[in-house]
């Protein structure tokens, strides 16, 4: 099943001359206002931007904020974690339990219970996600992690149970029989196209059991690659769900 995108260049919060870790340049430039912004109310804004930004790298700026001097800034670290939805943000919401603040310490509670209810969910579908390859051969690691980050975040939204990368058959079935759930195995790949833009397959295998069961594209052009895989990779997932009909 092939699906292609179109896309207009991608407008993104740009820092110039910044040399930060994030692919993502919004989230880089809302890291940077978290951490050194002068007024608290700045840093509070951009910790509320992080949480609305769908954006996994956003967990480690926002857990730093969880220890900033001004308690308006904390409360918005957690309560940004909480409408990030990323379960990683569960252990640093959990270390600042004796936060004094009132309202910061409503805001974690609240998180931590959102992050929880989250990680108990019961899964809809068991995944193993093998990973990226890059098939251009000129994209950067981090590019590369980014679109992987994405696809893992994109899997949990929806209800998938992430597999461990080594995993016995019997233990794998053990988990297929307790929930009652199916089971793929998926591997993603990114190549380039001849408009100048990047194609994302995504190979789906069942799942411990090996069997063939086809593959998706999506693809996109005019615009850099991290802007067009923060498209793409969340859109391969829900291709792959919806063809391979992973939730029945």
């Amino acid at each position: 099943m092939r699906r292609s995108l179109s896309l207009l260049v991608l407008l993104l919060l740009t820092l110039p001359g910044a040399v930060l870790a994030q692919v993502d340049s919004r989230t880089a430039s809302l890291s940077k206002q978290l951490g050194q912004g002068q007024e608290p109310r700045a840093r509070s804004q951009a910790a509320l931007g992080l949480g609305t930004s769908d954006d996994p790298e956003a967990v480690k700026p926002l857990c730093g904020g969880l220890k900033d001097p001004s308690e308006q800034v904390r409360a918005a670290a957690a309560q940004a974690l909480g409408k990030l939805k990323e379960v990683a943000g569960l252990e640093c919401l959990k270390a600042r339990k004796g936060e004094t603040d009132a309202a910061a310490q409503a805001a974690i509670k609240a998180s931590m219970q959102v992050l929880q209810e989250l990680k108990n969910q019961t899964p809809r579908v068991y995944v193993h996600f093998v990973g990226v390859k890059d098939k251009t051969g000129e994209l950067k690691p981090e590019v590369v992690k980014f679109a992987e980050a994405r696809m893992k975040r994109k899997l949990t939204q929806m209800g998938a149970q992430l597999a461990p990368a080594k995993e016995s058959k019997a233990a794998a079935q053990g988990v297929l029989r307790k929930h009652g759930i199916h089971g793929f195995r998926v591997q993603a790949e990114i190549h380039p196209t001849e408009s100048g833009g990047l194609l994302v397959r995504m190979v789906c295998i069942g799942y411990p059991d090996q069997a063939l069961l086809g593959d998706v594209e999506v693809q996109a052009s005019g615009a850099k690659p991290e802007d067009l895989l923060k498209v793409l990779a969340p859109r391969i997932v829900e291709e792959a769900a919806d063809t391979f009909e992973w939730d029945t």
